[in-house]
């Protein structure tokens, strides 16, 4: 709804909450005053038009301050007579706010005032359902989160439980292993160490050969025996060869009676040839 006025010899197109600049009125600051020259007043679709003024209408105003306008100079001078005349002016004026706008029984103000109630309702409403729109989502937060936690915990429960079996079968194997392994390794002889192995076989005495007809007994040579990685080197004692018992045979003869020489000088006697028969 707006309205067009009159005063001070001007016309001012106003509406509820207009700020304007009117001619000097005999009003102080803070104090409400009624225009009654109301020209025109439109309200949506529906017009009031005054003849001169509209019956009815009158729009109240409420008094900001009282100022001063821009400063005018005024010259005037007559040509070929020394005539100049100079002079400044500042009008006052008096500011005034638009309260109320009223044509018979509706109001400008009432109006706004029930639609600011209305949308400060509307403003209150839509700020509680988004704060319980932001509940519902933070409970709905809430359960998701617990699902995901307890769908993690059941996951690593699975996997702990499957791996649980799978170590005990694992166990189970080796055991068994084991147990297969146990019997052999029993039964294996035991290992000698290299070095003593060897420093038997070096030790050991060397086979006597049997005498032969008419040879000495052969004299047994002693081994030399290596020692042993970290023990001290020996002296190993020569090993004595047992003299051989089995004697040279006999030598046969042609002395009659049969008697056959000993052995010994059966060795010295030089052997028969074809002139001494």
């Amino acid at each position: 709804m707006y309205a067009v006025i009159e005063t001070g010899g001007k016309q001012y197109t106003v509406e509820l909450g207009t700020e304007l600049e009117v001619e000097l009125l005999d009003a102080e600051p803070g104090q409400e005053i009624n225009l009654d020259r109301v020209l025109l007043v439109v309200d949506g679709d529906k017009s009031a038009v005054g003849q001169p003024v509209v019956k009815n209408a009158a729009v109240s105003a409420v008094v900001l301050r009282r100022d001063r306008g821009e400063k005018t100079i005024s010259f005037k001078y007559r040509p070929k007579a020394r005539r100049r005349v100079k002079k400044g002016h500042r009008q006052e004026l008096t500011v005034l706010q638009i309260t109320d706008v009223r044509l018979g029984s509706k109001s400008a103000a009432k109006e706004a005032k029930e639609a600011e109630a209305a949308a400060a309702a509307e403003r209150a409403k839509v700020s509680k359902a988004a704060a319980r729109q932001a509940a519902e989502d933070a409970a709905l937060a809430e359960k998701l989160k617990a699902r995901k936690a307890a769908a993690a915990e059941e996951e690593a429960e699975a996997k702990g439980k499957a791996k649980a079996p799978a170590k005990g079968a694992k166990g189970a194997a080796k055991g068994a292993a084991a147990e297969e392994e146990g019997p052999a390794e029993d039964e294996t002889p035991a290992k000698t160490p290299k070095g003593a192995a060897k420093s038997a076989s070096k030790t050991a005495p060397a086979k006597e050969e049997s005498p032969t007809k008419g040879d000495a007994p052969a004299k047994a040579v002693p081994a030399k025996t290596a020692p042993a990685k970290g023990e001290a080197p020996t002296k190993a004692a020569p090993a004595k060869a047992a003299p051989a018992k089995a004697g040279p045979k006999a030598a046969k003869t042609d002395e009659p009676g049969g008697n056959a020489a000993p052995a010994g000088e059966a060795s010295k006697r030089p052997a028969r040839t074809k002139k001494d028969e």
